[in-house]
C-alpha cells in the first residue's frame, strides 16, 4: 500500500538525477578511453614494443573495467551469491592470462560501453519523474493582509489564499474564489482543450493558468496534492519489480554458478577427450564464459516494465509496480462498482413533469428556490438543472425545514410547499397522470422527486446518474478481448438493470454492501482466476484490496486510491483498456526479448564448442543482443 507520507523535494530529486546523469556520462567517457587504449595498445603490439603495449592493455583493463568490477564486487558481497558482472571480468583476466590481451581488452570495453549504454537507457525510461517536477512551481503569491508576498510553494497550508495570473501554474490544489479563467489541464486529463474555472472550481497543482489572474483558496497540503501522489506513485511503481523480473535475478546467480562449474570442465575435458591443445582448451572455456553470460536475459524484462509503467504515467495510468502491470495481462473478469465509476456519480435531471392546470415555469422557479436552501446532491442537481432556464432571484422562501431521509417542507407566501421522495406522500393525492410518469421513470432506474403544494401532488422531477461517455466503448473492448464484466452496486434491482442495458456488462449484483462485495470478488476468482475490481468509494476499498488488481478511479477517495493497485488518473474507463493493451504489450516485447536472448547463447555456445567463434566475435555477439533486448524495451516508452 502507498502512502502519500512526504512530499518528493524537488531541488533534491533533480540534485540526484543529475548526479546520476554525470555517472553515466563518466563510465561512458572511461569506457571510449579503454577503447582508445587498446588501439595503441595493439599498435604498440605490433610494432614490436611488448613491454609498453602490456602497460597501455592494463591500463585500458583498469580504466575500463573499474565501474563493472566494483559494481559486480559490490553486489556480490551483498547478495552473497555471484552474478555477470564477475563473469565477464573472470573472462577478461582470463584472456589475459594465456595471451589474448587485445581480444581481453576488447571484452572489457565492449562491456564497458554496454553497460553505460545500458544505465543511460534505463535513465530515460525513468524521465516521467523528472518531467513532472518540471510542472511544479517552487513559488507562489500568497496573499498575507491583502498584500501579495512571494513564498515557497511547498510552505502553502489548507485556508491559505494565493493569487495565480495568467501563464502561471497553480501552486497547489485548491477552489477557486475570485475571478474567471481557463486552465490548460492536459497534464493530467490528457485533454488539449482548456477547462473554463469559474468560482467554486476545482483546481490542481501543476496545471496552467492561461487566461484571468485568480485568487484561489487552498485546500490541500503540498504532500496530498494529485500531483504529489502522481509522483510518488511513478516512483513507487518503479521501484518495484515484477515477479518475471525478481525469477530472473534468482535464476542469474544460480545460472552462474553453473556456467563457471562448466567452464571449469571446460579447461581439462576437451584436451583429453577431443585432442584440443592445451591453449584451445583454455581460450575456448574463456570463450564460453563469455557466450554463456546471461546478460541479455537478465536485462529483458526491467527496461520494458520500467517503459511500460512510464508510458502509463504519462497517460494517467498509474501502475504502484511491475508486479500489477504483469498481472494484468492475465485477468479474465473485471468487477464495476457502479456509482462514480461506470457512471458520473453526480445526478442529473432527465425529466421534469408538472400537471397541465399549473404554471410549469413558475413550479420550476419555486421548486429551484427551495432546494437552493439544501446541500443535499439531488437537491444542488435540481438547481443546476434551472439556474440557466430561470432565475430564483425575487423568490425568497419564508421558512425551510429538511426533514432527514425524506425531503424539504417550506411555506412560500402562505402557501405548503413539499419536495421529496415518493414514500413521503399521501397515494391518495396523487393523480393518475403522475402516477403514470412515476411507474413509467422508475423502470429506467431514475430517482423520482415529487412537488406537493398545499396538500396537492401536482408535479415530479426525474434524476438520474449518467453513464460516462467512455463507459460504453471500455465495456465493447473488454468483451472483445473475452474478459468478463460485471457490475457490482448497492442501488436497486431496477437501476442495476437499466444501467446494465445502457453499459453492456455482461451481468450485475444488486444491493451489494462492501462484504457482498468481497463475496463476489471471491465467487469470481474461483471461477475465472485472475480478476480486477474498479471502485471509487470508501465501500470499494476491501474489494480491491481483494481482487488480483485493484483498479481506483483517480477522483475516487483517498482509502481506494491507496488500497488500489492501478490508479486512473483522468477518470475515464477508456483507460483501463488501454491499461490491458499495454500490458499485452509489454508481456509480448518481453517474450520476444528471453526467447533472442537465450537463441543467442545457445548458438554462440554451439559456435564455441565447434571452434568456429573467436573472442572477439563472441564479445561481440553477447554484448549486442544485451542492448538489442535493452531497445526493445524501451520500443513501449512510444504510443
Amino acid at each position: 500500500m502507498v502512502k502519500y507520507s512526504h512530499a518528493i523535494d524537488q531541488p533534491s530529486f533533480i540534485k540526484l538525477e543529475r548526479l546520476t546523469m554525470i555517472k553515466t556520462h563518466i563510465e561512458l567517457i572511461l569506457a571510449i578511453i579503454s577503447g582508445v587504449l587498446i588501439l595503441l595498445g595493439w599498435l604498440l603490439m605490433h610494432q614490436e614494443y611488448p613491454v609498453a603495449s602490456a602497460g597501455i592493455y592494463i591500463s585500458a583493463y583498469v580504466i575500463g573495467g573499474y565501474f563493472k568490477a566494483a559494481e559486480g564486487i559490490k553486489n556480490s558481497i551483498r547478495k552473497k551469491d555471484l552474478n555477470v558482472e564477475l563473469l565477464m571480468i573472470i573472462a577478461a583476466i582470463g584472456a589475459a592470462w594465456i595471451g589474448y590481451w587485445t581480444e581481453g581488452a576488447i571484452l572489457i570495453f565492449i562491456f564497458a560501453l554496454s553497460g553505460a549504454l545500458e544505465t543511460y537507457t534505463m535513465n530515460k525510461s525513468k524521465n516521467e519523474i523528472s518531467s513532472l517536477l518540471d510542472l511544479q512551481p517552487e513559488a507562489a503569491w500568497k496573499l498575507i493582509d491583502g498584500e501579495e508576498i512571494r513564498v515557497n510553494a511547498f510552505s502553502l497550508e489548507p485556508g491559505d489564499y494565493i493569487v495565480v495570473k495568467p501563464g502561471e501554474r497553480m501552486p497547489a490544489d485548491g477552489v477557486l474564489i475570485k475571478g474567471q479563467t481557463s486552465v490548460d489541464e492536459a497534464a493530467f486529463t490528457g485533454e488539449s482543450i482548456p477547462v473554463v474555472k469559474t468560482t467554486q472550481s476545482e483546481v490542481f497543482a501543476g496545471t496552467v493558468n492561461l487566461t484571468g489572474a485568480v485568487q484561489i483558496e487552498v485546500t490541500k497540503k503540498s504532500t496530498e496534492t494529485m500531483f504529489q501522489k502522481i509522483i510518488e506513485l511513478v516512483q513507487s511503481a518503479q521501484s518495484e519489480k515484477s515477479p518475471s523480473q525478481l525469477l530472473i535475478e534468482r535464476f542469474e546467480g544460480k545460472y552462474v554458478k553453473v556456467v563457471l562449474s562448466f567452464t571449469v570442465l571446460m579447461m581439462f575435458m576437451p584436451h583429453y577427450l577431443l585432442g584440443w591443445s592445451w591453449e584451445e582448451t583454455f581460450y575456448r572455456a574463456m570463450v564460453l564464459l563469455v557466450v554463456a553470460s546471461p546478460c541479455a536475459l537478465v536485462a529483458s524484462i526491467m527496461p520494458a516494465s520500467l517503459s511500460a509503467i512510464s508510458n502509463g504515467a504519462r497517460k494517467g495510468i498509474l501502475f504502484k509496480g511491475g508486479v500489477h502491470l504483469e498481472n494484468l495481462t492475465q485477468i479474465k473478469a473485471i468487477a464495476f462498482d457502479k456509482t462514480g465509476t461506470l457512471t458520473e456519480g453526480k445526478p442529473k435531471v432527465t425529466n421534469w413533469f408538472v400537471r397541465s392546470d399549473f404554471d410549469k415555469a413558475m413550479i420550476l422557479q419555486v421548486t429551484a428556490a427551495i432546494e437552493k436552501q439544501s446541500n443535499h446532491p439531488l437537491a444542488q442537481a435540481i438547481v443546476s438543472f434551472t439556474e440557466h432556464t430561470c432565475s430564483t432571484a425575487d423568490i425568497q422562501p419564508d421558512t425551510v425545514e429538511d426533514v432527514t431521509g425524506f425531503g424539504l417542507k417550506a411555506s412560500l407566501d402562505n402557501e405548503a410547499w413539499r419536495i421529496g421522495k415518493p414514500d413521503w406522500f399521501d397515494q391518495n393525492l396523487i393523480n393518475n397522470d403522475i402516477l403514470e410518469q412515476i411507474s413509467l421513470l422508475s423502470k429506467e432506474g431514475k430517482t423520482i422527486i415529487l412537488i406537493e403544494k398545499n396538500n396537492e401532488v401536482i408535479g415530479l422531477i426525474a434524476l438520474k446518474d449518467q453513464v460516462r461517455p467512455q463507459t460504453v466503448e471500455a465495456i465493447q473492448y473488454l468483451k472483445s478481448v473475452g474478459v468478463h464484466t460485471i457490475m457490482l452496486t448497492g442501488d436497486s434491482e431496477g437501476t442495476a438493470a437499466t444501467i446494465q442495458k445502457e453499459t453492456g456488462v455482461d451481468s450485475y449484483k444488486a444491493g451489494c454492501l462492501p462484504g457482498v462485495k468481497v463475496t463476489e470478488i471471491k465467487k469470481l476468482k474461483n471461477l475465472y482466476g485472475q480478476v480486477a475490481m474498479i471502485g471509487d468509494g470508501i465501500n470499494d476499498a476491501p474489494a480491491l484490496a481483494t481482487a488480483s488488481v485493484g483498479v481506483a478511479m483517480g477522483a475516487g477517495s483517498d482509502i481506494a486510491l491507496e488500497t488500489a493497485d492501478v490508479v486512473l488518473v483522468k477518470n475515464d474507463l477508456k483507460k483501463i483498456a488501454e491499461a490491458i493493451k499495454l500490458s499485452k504489450r509489454m508481456e509480448r516485447i518481453v517474450k520476444q526479448n528471453i526467447v533472442f536472448s537465450i537463441t543467442v547463447i545457445l548458438i554462440l555456445m554451439a559456435s564455441n564448442f565447434l571452434q568456429t567463434l573467436d573472442l572477439p566475435l563472441g564479445v561481440i555477439g553477447h554484448e549486442g543482443s544485451t542492448i538489442l533486448v535493452i531497445l526493445n524495451g524501451l520500443r513501449l516508452l512510444r504510443g
